[in-house]
C-alpha cells in the first residue's frame, strides 16, 4: 500500500498502547475468600471437619461470611475439644459435611481461596467433596504463610505462624482456634502482606501468583553453567571464583537436577549466594546411586564446602566409652581407639550422647566421678554412694570383681545383648506412669530410646566391620545390574553389568581394579555413615548377595525385642500435636526481592540494604 504524499514511514520500533488484559487483574479487582477450617485430626484420611469458617473480601472490604459447624460422624477427642473448645454435644444438632458442601461452595464460587497453610484447609475440603461424590471446583489459591515467609524475614518475626502474624499486623482478632474468628484474622494478615507488596512493584493477581516463582536474574544468567552436564546419576559440584568446592550435591539425573538451581523450583536464599559465586559446575558420573551418594559424602568430609550443611565434620561425631582401668566409667569422646574400652555410638550431638549415659547410670550403679581409682589408697563416699547409686569401689565397700560383674552388662548389652541393661529401666517407665509421674516418665522413655537406637547403630556397623569382601547386586530396571563391592564397611568399586553381558566377567574386572583399605581388619574402613549408606542400600528389597568373603551375622538377641518399642516412641511424637505441620514456617533469612527498576539484591549484606529500600525492615 502506497503511503500519502508528504509522509514517509519513519524508522525505530513501534509502540503499542497495552490493554488492561495485558496489565492482568488488579488486587483490588480481586475477590478472595478466606477459609479456615477446624477438624478432628491433622489428616483427612482418618479425621473430619467439624467447622468451615470464611470471610469473602474485595477491595478491603468485607463482603460477606459464612460460618457453620459439621458434625464429623463420630466423637471428637478430648485434647481436640480442648484446643478448639468445640465439643460433640455441640455438633450432635450440626449438618454433615454433604449437606455444607454445596452451600460452602456456592459462597466461594469465582473467587481466589486463602488459607494460613493451604494444603492443610484445601486438602480437608477436597477430600470431603470426594467423600461426598461433589465435584471440586478449579480454585486459584494464595497461601499466607508462603506469602508471609517470602516477604518478611527472621529479624522481623521468629516464623510465619498464624498467632505469630496476628500481633505483628495488629489484627482486629486474634486466632483462638475457632474457624471463623482465624479467617477473619487471616484477613488482616493478608491486608498486611498486600501493603508490603507495593514497594516491590505487584499490584496484579498474576503477579501475586508468580511472587514466589521468580527466578532472581543472577541465577537465570548463570544457566550457561549446566550446558555440559550429563544426564544419569552422579555427583556435582559447584566451584568458586579460585576453583573451591562452594556445594556438593548428588542425584539420580544430574542435568536435570543441576538445570533447577537456575529455575524457579530453587527458592533457598543459601543456593542464590552460591550460584552467584560459582564459576563453573564439576559433574562426576557414577555407576549406580550408591556410588553417588558414597562420592558425594567423601568430597563433602574432605573439602567441607560452606554451603553444605550436612556431613561436614564427620570427625565430629560422638561416643560414649566404658574406660579400660579397674574401675570404669563412662566418659563421652570424639574417637574410637581399638584396646581403649568399650564403645556404644556414634551420636550425632552431645545432648544425644548425654541421654544415653543418663540412661546408663539409671539402670547401672557405675560410678560417676572422673579420677582414676586406685586399689589400694582408699578415699570417701561421695552422694551417690549414699543414695544407692553407686557401689563406692573408692572406699574399698565394692571389690574388683563385683564391679567388673556391674560393667559386664554394659559391654554385653554393646556386644549382644542389651537385655540386662534396657531392662530395668522400661520397668521403671510403667512405674513412673502407673504412679502418674508422665512428664518423668516420658523423660526417661526418651532417654531408653537414644540408648537403644544407639545400641542397634553400633551392632548394625559391627555387622560389616568385620567382613573382609562381599559383593551386592541390585537390578538396574532395564535388564542389567548395578553392582557394589564393599570390603569392611566401605565401598570400593561399583559398577554396572548391562543386559547381555557377564556379571561374573564384570565382576572380576571390578575386583582387579577395587581400593585396597587400609587399617586393622577387625575396624571399620569407611566413615559410619558410608557404611550405613552401603547397609540401607543392602537392605533394599531386589539388592542380592553375589559373594562373601568372611560371616556376615547379626548379634543375637540383639535390639530386635526393642523394635515395637522405638516404634511407639515415634508414633507418640507425631500424635503430640495433631495439628504439627511439618513442613517448615521459619522465614527465610535473606528471601529474593525484586525492587522497582532494579534487580533484586544478592548476598547477606545486599539483602539487608534491600530490606530498608523497600520498606520492610522490622517495625519498631
Amino acid at each position: 500500500m502506497a503511503l500519502p504524499s508528504g509522509h514517509r514511514e519513519q524508522a525505530g520500533p513501534r509502540f503499542q498502547q497495552a490493554t488492561i488484559d495485558d496489565l492482568g487483574t488488579p488486587l483490588a479487582a480481586v475477590t478472595f475468600v478466606v477459609v479456615d477450617l477446624e477438624t478432628t485430626g491433622g489428616s483427612p484420611k482418618d479425621s473430619a471437619i467439624t467447622e468451615i469458617g470464611a470471610v469473602k473480601v474485595r477491595g478491603g472490604q468485607v463482603l460477606g461470611e459464612f460460618q457453620t459447624l459439621v458434625d464429623p460422624g463420630h466423637e471428637i477427642p478430648p485434647y481436640i475439644s480442648v484446643l478448639t473448645g468445640i465439643t460433640s454435644m455441640m455438633v450432635a444438632a450440626a449438618p454433615r459435611i454433604d449437606a455444607v458442601l454445596p452451600a460452602f461452595l456456592e459462597f466461594a464460587r469465582g473467587a481466589v481461596l486463602v488459607a494460613h497453610n493451604a494444603p492443610f484447609d484445601l486438602g480437608f475440603l477436597r477430600a470431603a467433596c470426594e467423600a461426598s461424590g461433589v465435584p471440586w471446583p478449579v480454585f486459584a489459591s494464595v497461601d499466607t504463610a508462603v506469602l508471609a515467609r517470602r516477604l518478611l524475614s527472621r529479624d522481623e518475626v521468629p516464623n510465619c505462624k498464624l498467632a505469630t502474624l496476628a500481633p505483628y499486623f495488629s489484627t482486629s482478632t486474634q486466632p483462638c482456634h475457632r474457624a471463623l474468628d482465624d479467617a477473619r484474622a487471616t484477613v488482616d494478615v493478608l491486608h498486611g502482606l498486600f501493603e508490603l507488596l507495593g514497594p516491590l512493584g505487584i499490584t496484579s493477581l498474576e503477579e501475586l501468583t508468580g511472587l514466589t516463582r521468580q527466578v532472581d536474574p543472577q541465577r537465570r544468567r548463570k544457566r550457561h553453567l549446566a550446558e555440559h552436564v550429563p544426564s544419569g546419576p552422579g555427583v556435582y559440584v559447584f566451584r568458586g571464583p579460585r576453583d573451591e568446592p562452594l556445594y556438593v550435591g548428588t542425584s539420580g539425573d544430574l542435568r536435570s537436577r543441576v538445570r533447577s538451581y537456575f529455575s524457579a523450583g530453587e527458592q533457598r536464599s543459601r543456593m542464590t549466594e552460591m550460584i552467584t559465586l560459582a564459576e563453573r559446575i564439576e559433574a562426576l558420573p557414577c555407576a549406580h546411586d550408591l556410588e553417588a551418594a558414597v562420592r558425594e559424602l567423601r568430597l563433602i568430609a574432605e573439602h567441607k564446602p560452606r554451603y553444605n550443611r550436612r556431613s561436614r565434620f564427620p570427625e565430629r561425631a560422638l561416643w560414649v566409652r566404658l574406660t579400660d582401668e579397674p574401675f570404669p566409667r563412662l566418659s563421652v569422646v570424639r574417637r574410637v581407639r581399638p584396646g581403649a574400652g568399650a564403645f556404644l555410638g556414634p551420636f550425632p550431638d552431645r545432648r544425644a550422647a548425654d541421654a544415653a549415659v543418663a540412661a546408663v547410670h539409671e539402670s547401672l550403679p557405675l560410678r560417676q566421678c572422673t579420677s582414676r581409682l586406685s586399689l589400694t589408697v582408699l578415699g570417701s563416699a561421695c552422694a551417690l554412694a549414699g543414695m544407692g547409686r553407686c557401689g563406692a569401689p573408692c572406699t574399698g565397700d565394692q571389690s574388683r570383681e563385683e564391679y567388673a560383674s556391674i560393667a559386664t552388662v554394659f559391654r554385653a548389652a554393646v556386644e549382644s545383648d542389651p537385655r540386662d541393661l534396657v531392662a530395668p529401666l522400661l520397668h521403671r517407665v510403667e512405674r513412673l506412669a502407673e504412679e502418674g509421674r508422665y512428664e518423668e516418665a516420658a523423660v526417661l522413655r526418651d532417654r531408653v530410646a537414644v540408648l537403644v537406637r544407639a545400641v542397634r547403630r553400633r551392632q548394625r556397623l559391627e555387622s560389616l566391620a568385620t567382613v573382609p569382601e562381599l559383593v551386592l547386586a541390585r537390578p538396574d530396571g532395564a535388564g542389567g545390574w548395578q553392582l557394589a563391592v564393599v570390603r569392611r564397611g566401605r565401598l570400593v568399586a561399583a559398577g554396572v553389568a548391562e543386559r547381555g553381558r557377564s556379571v561374573r566377567g564384570h565382576l572380576a574386572d571390578l575386583r582387579t581394579t577395587a581400593e585396597t583399605p587400609t587399617g586393622p581388619e577387625d575396624e571399620l574402613a569407611a566413615s559410619v555413615d558410608e557404611t550405613e549408606l552401603v547397609l540401607r542400600w543392602m537392605e533394599k528389597p531386589g539388592t542380592r548377595l553375589v559373594d562373601l568373603t568372611g560371616t556376615l551375622a547379626s548379634r543375637t538377641p540383639g535390639t530386635g525385642d526393642y523394635s515395637g518399642f522405638l516404634a511407639q516412641v515415634e508414633a507418640g511424637r507425631a500424635e503430640r500435636d495433631p495439628f504439627a505441620d511439618t513442613r517448615s514456617l521459619s522465614t527465610r533469612s535473606q528471601p529474593d526481592r525484586v525492587a522497582p527498576g532494579a534487580p533484586p539484591a544478592g548476598g547477606r549484606t545486599a539483602g539487608r540494604r534491600g530490606r530498608v529500600a523497600t520498606g520492610l525492615a522490622s517495625r519498631t
